[in-house]
């Protein structure tokens, strides 16, 4: 850890928020000369300040630590590139439309690729009554199950989380075309045009 980097991004938050040192100072019940010599990379915070620190300042714990505040880079939040995050540990689904850093279960997880499914990972979709009836031949348990299924179209992203055991049934509204998008927990991110 880099004092002065830790210092430099401390007092570039606590400026943001419109703060004084004396007034971050009084939110973590130190003094306003404490505060003045991390920013001067005099010093840094106690381990035990820094879940307060972070939370005044609105910053990551790991961003803070690093002394670094790169910006994500903004592509217009377009759900055309919407990313995926899956949890390894708990096979949570997080998404998002724009750069994001996301951690789950205590773990920095990266955007997975999407990949085209070969006809055989296919899953099978019918239409019935106006809606894709959606079912699977794909093992459905603890050691390998579609954690989710997520359904997306031009403007909106609708998700079906699955568990292990479950028998894959699932019905949608049949509305345009939309990409079906699920995970394996063995094969990874896969998709197929509906």
């Amino acid at each position: 850890m880099e004092n002065r980097k830790i210092g430099a991004v401390i007092r570039t938050l606590r400026q943001e928020q419109k703060m004084t040192q004396k007034q971050l100072a009084d939110k973590l019940n130190i003094s306003d000369k404490t505060v003045s010599k991390w920013e001067r990379g005099q010093g840094l915070p106690d381990i035990s300040l820094i879940p307060n620190l972070t939370g005044v300042l609105g910053v990551d714990m790991e961003n803070l630590l690093a002394g670094d505040l790169a910006p994500n880079e903004s592509d217009g939040g377009n759900m055309k590139n919407t990313k995926y995050y899956v949890c390894p540990t708990c096979n949570s689904l997080t998404f998002s439309t724009g750069g994001a850093e996301v951690s789950c279960c205590g773990k920095k997880l990266t955007s997975l690729e999407i990949k085209k499914a070969e006809e055989r990972e296919k899953l099978t979709v019918e239409e019935i009554e106006g809606d894709w009836y959606i079912t699977s031949t794909h093992p459905m348990n603890k050691e390998c199950y579609i954690s989710f299924l997520a359904f997306a179209s031009g403007d909106q992203i609708q998700v079906i989380k699955q568990y292990p055991e479950w028998y894959l049934n699932v019905r949608i509204p049949k509305r345009g075309h939309k990409l079906l998008i699920w995970y394996s927990t063995q094969q990874g991110l896969l998709s197929q045009l509906l």
